[in-house]
């Protein structure tokens, strides 16, 4: 007996909880009858029905999800030609609220899994390795397991688990040797809880059962496994991670005591309930030890009313700011577009509110309208429109039209290339100052796109700093140097580059070569701005790093701010330019020096520092400083 349990995720990064859990407490016993088997929605239909007709399994059961349900429905389709005696099992929140409906569309189906699925996969591993032997009583049936959809009915309802009754099960597969459910490079996931306080109308948390918690001293001991192991990211799947503050408090300081600086913990969490001893312990972190998803979704209380959302968006405020006041806490923060009484101007007031706290990243969604929801129940109500096959996504309401929805997507992709992205950060914070609002910078960059066609043809990735200097020329032309200077610096920030993009200084003038020159050759010697370098020589150090000239303070957000609002006539004042009586400029170069051996755990830019070099005008020397 082989029962095939198959995920299909996202991305090959992710792993699949749910088939390792159904594997783990089906025992040992029938445990060893389970196979898993992982794809991801990028591979072709026919490799993964390939790979599933090689394993011959005598019964196939599907995580499904609305990522992944319209291939699952694809092999349905196909996988009764190639295994016609393979009995086929459906399970997961894509089906457990139309099972019925599902079995009367592929009545190739065996059944499906309603629910939370531990105890029922186990009694219908029992089954099969009953029936195998034949041993079955006459009375025992499928009929005799809760938690299912038959052709023949729903059979008994299942209570919840017990969430420290169900067993650990990464260890067999992090074991040295191990082949199968390798976890190398992929972000592992782990839940200390499931349910939420909350029943937000557009989440399936709406209608589940109270929350539970997992054992304090088994989620230690399990978390003690992954800081040993030392996992690149776990991310916590609990609803609302600290909507019990001691439980919260307990594992953070477990995790602050025992850090291994390597391990990232994700945890999503609602911001206005954190309190002051909470946000005190975050504040204590390394960073990239943790980071927060904050889900605000909108500003606009009569949305957060309709959609049954409990918060304070003004606590949540001050909260995100306490946390950033350190910089070692990633902060991911949501929005979702197409929610009741939130219309574009609703919606752009929302984004400016959020985008004001300063995240990492800004999220922005669209309304998911998913089975088992209380908003598919209120989708007429709202005049909710969305698509009929997953993700069910919205396509119109009574406040936001579909023509403004196409709108918000452009300006979600510029959102994504040019502030979530990080690679343009700088540049980014001086541009949005000639704007009136942030969501108008986002709303031009969108129609510059679309005028330029680049929506159709997307401009590779460096050329996308050409797009932005492009966009500058037009918007804010009186600081196109400094623009320019901006770009130059997010860049090397981010990448050495092999060769220098068009719209950086040029470093071919003799006295700028000779300070290069002599900066390494000194650095060689001295080693007084990388003293980690000792064991390299020049040629080694210049290929490690890189030195920049700049003439003007592009890393000083202030000074470039204080630039704009006091309408400087001539960038070249800022930069400290002195007019010669033969109207020669002499500009005094600051040089950075980037480091990519040293980079933020947050934004991954490189260590950088200001190094002055000054041409002396009367013998041309020039001296570090």
């Amino acid at each position: 007996m082989k029962f095939l349990l198959v995920a299909v995720n996202a991305k090959y990064i992710h792993s699949n909880p749910a088939i390792y859990s159904l594997k783990a407490f089906a025992g040992e016993e029938t445990g060893k009858h389970v196979e898993l088997a992982e794809y991801t929605i990028n591979q072709y239909g026919s490799e993964i029905l390939a790979d599933i007709y090689r394993r011959r399994p005598n019964a196939i059961g599907f995580s499904c999800y609305i990522w992944n349900f319209h291939l699952v429905q694809e092999l349905l389709a196909e996988l009764p030609k190639l295994l016609p005696d393979t009995e086929l099992w459906l399970g997961g929140p894509e089906v457990s609220f139309d099972s019925e409906k599902i079995l009367e569309k592929y009545p190739q189906l065996t059944g499906i899994m309603v629910g939370e699925g531990e105890v029922t996969f186990r009694e219908l591993m029992q089954y099969y390795t009953a029936r195998e032997r034949e041993i079955l009583p006459q009375a025992q049936g499928l009929e005799k397991i809760a938690g299912l959809c038959l052709l023949s009915g729903y059979t008994a309802p299942r209570a919840p688990v017990d969430l420290t009754a169900l067993p650990f099960f990464y260890p067999d597969y992090m074991a040295e040797g191990v082949e199968r459910g390798s976890f190398a490079n992929k972000i592992l996931y782990y839940e200390t809880s499931r349910g939420c306080p909350y029943r937000c109308s557009y989440c399936l948390s709406s209608g589940d059962e109270p929350v539970r918690f997992r054992d304090m001293d088994v989620i230690k001991r399990e978390l003690r496994f992954f800081l040993d192991m030392r996992i690149k990211q776990v991310k916590f799947v609990d609803r609302t991670f600290n909507c019990n503050p001691k439980h919260t408090i307990e594992i953070w300081k477990y995790l602050h005591e025992n850090d291994n600086g390597v391990t990232n913990f994700h945890f999503e969490i609602s911001a206005d309930i954190l309190r002051e001893e909470e946000i005190e312990l975050l504040q204590q972190f390394r960073p990239g030890l943790v980071q927060l998803e904050i889900g605000v979704q909108s500003t606009n209380p009569q949305t957060l009313q309709a959609i049954r959302r409990v918060m304070d968006v003004d606590k949540l405020e001050r909260a995100v700011a306490r946390i950033r006041e350190r910089h070692n806490i990633h902060q991911h923060l949501d929005l979702i577009a197409g929610l009741p009484y939130e219309d574009y101007g609703s919606f752009g007031h929302s984004f400016d509110r959020v985008y004001r706290m300063r995240p990492d990243q800004l999220q922005l969604g669209f309304l998911k309208v998913l089975k088992g929801s209380v908003m598919r129940e209120q989708a007429a109500e709202y005049g909710i429109c969305y698509l009929d096959r997953p993700p069910y996504e919205v396509l119109y309401t009574k406040w936001l039209s579909y023509e403004d929805v196409l709108r918000l997507k452009r300006i979600e992709e510029m959102v994504e290339v040019y502030y979530n992205s990080g690679q343009y950060a700088h540049t980014i914070r001086f541009l949005e100052q000639a704007f009136h609002r942030p969501f108008a910078l986002f709303e031009a960059l969108a129609e510059f796109y679309e005028e330029k066609g680049f929506f159709r043809n997307s401009p590779a990735r460096v050329y996308r700093y050409e797009v932005l200097l492009q966009f500058a020329e037009k918007w804010d032309s009186a600081f196109v140097p400094i623009y320019k200077e901006l770009l130059t610096y997010d860049l090397y920030l981010r990448e050495n580059m092999k060769s220098r993009p068009s719209f950086a200084k040029d470093v071919t003038e003799q006295a700028v070569k000779a300070q290069i020159r002599e900066f390494y050759r000194r650095e060689e010697q001295e080693q007084k701005w990388l003293p980690d370098y000792g064991e390299y020589d020049k040629r080694q150090l210049i290929r490690m790093t890189h030195l920049e000239p700049f003439v003007y303070p592009v890393w000083d957000g202030e000074a470039l701010a204080a630039c704009r609002a006091t309408q400087t006539d001539s960038v070249s004042q800022m930069a400290g330019v002195s007019q010669e009586a033969d109207g020669d400029a002499q500009k005094p170069l600051r040089y950075v020096l980037f480091d990519y051996q040293h980079r933020n755990p947050l934004t991954y830019e490189a260590a950088s520092q200001v190094v002055e070099f000054w041409v002396m005008p009367d013998a041309g020397k020039e001296e570090v400083l």
